[in-house]
């Protein structure tokens, strides 16, 4: 009876076998079929990453693309690059306007006064005075080395046509203040005249000297212009001006000025006779 019942139907070892078996073909098939779903996943992440923005940048497609291509233009690299050109402009044009706009109001908050003014002029224009006193430097003064008589009175006031604008004036000489080149000059105006008499020698040398001190104890000649004239023996007055200027270089506390021959016959009106710099550069 035992013995037909084993032959009736598997045993527990057999059936423990088939469940094994069962299971590992189960697992086996899972394994698979997960296999299959990742890959097929992953080709998908590949394609699509192959056609995203992080490709272009990263140049992974060299391909390049015509504007006026209309493939070229549907495909996405082209789109995000041509995005990413749009955003770039914009953020170029944004900080223009920012830019510009921070500097108008810089300037807004300038002061008016200071916007007026400018940058300060260097410049000097002295003229002669009426009065003839004290006008040229003595023969004994410490300018004897320099030729001629020097003129020491201008008038420097802003009555007249003269001014000062950042150089001083003292003793008849322009102090010069800030280093630079700069144009000098000067005129003056001689004016002749005395009664006729029988075999005066009527010959006169008129010139003009401009002169600078620096640290040297001597003064320097910087330009001298001359003019000789012989008036007639019938002549009652001879007009006659001297003009010269020139460029030249200066040092602070360099000081310049002007110095004649026969003084008795200069006319310190203050239209003709004059004395003047200003700083070029």
């Amino acid at each position: 009876m035992a013995m037909m019942e084993a032959q009736g139907g598997p045993s527990p070892g057999q059936t423990c076998v088939l469940i094994l078996i069962f299971t590992v073909l189960l697992q086996s098939l899972c394994a698979a079929v997960t296999y299959v779903y990742f890959t097929n996943e992953l080709k998908q992440m590949q394609d699509k990453y192959s056609k995203s923005g992080i490709a272009c940048f990263l140049k992974e497609d060299d391909s390049s693309w015509d504007p006026n291509d209309e493939d070229s233009m549907k495909s996405p690299c082209w789109q995000v690059k041509w995005q990413l050109r749009q955003l770039v402009r914009k953020m170029i044009l944004r900080t223009s306007e920012e830019t510009i706009s921070t500097v108008q109001e810089k300037q807004q908050n300038i002061s008016p006064l200071v916007r007026e003014r400018g940058p300060q002029r260097v410049a000097a224009h002295i003229t002669g005075t009426r009065g003839r006193s004290n006008t040229l430097s003595s023969p004994n003064s410490k300018n004897e080395k320099a030729l001629g008589r020097k003129i020491n009175s201008w008038e420097s006031s802003r009555s007249g046509h003269s001014f000062l604008s950042n150089l001083h004036l003292r003793n008849g000489e322009l102090v010069i203040q800030e280093k630079g080149f700069y144009y000098i000059y000067s005129q003056t105006y001689f004016r002749f005249q005395e009664e006729i008499k029988e075999n005066t020698k009527k010959d006169k040398q008129m010139v003009q000297y401009i002169y600078k001190y620096t640290s040297y104890p001597d003064p320097i000649l910087l330009m001298k212009s001359a003019r000789n004239s012989c008036w007639s023996k019938d002549a009652e007055y001879g007009l006659y001006s001297i003009y010269q200027g020139g460029l030249f270089e200066l040092k602070e506390n360099d000081r310049i000025f002007v110095s004649v021959t026969n003084e008795h016959l200069i006319d310190m009106d203050h239209e003709a006779s004059f004395f003047g710099a200003f700083l070029v550069g």
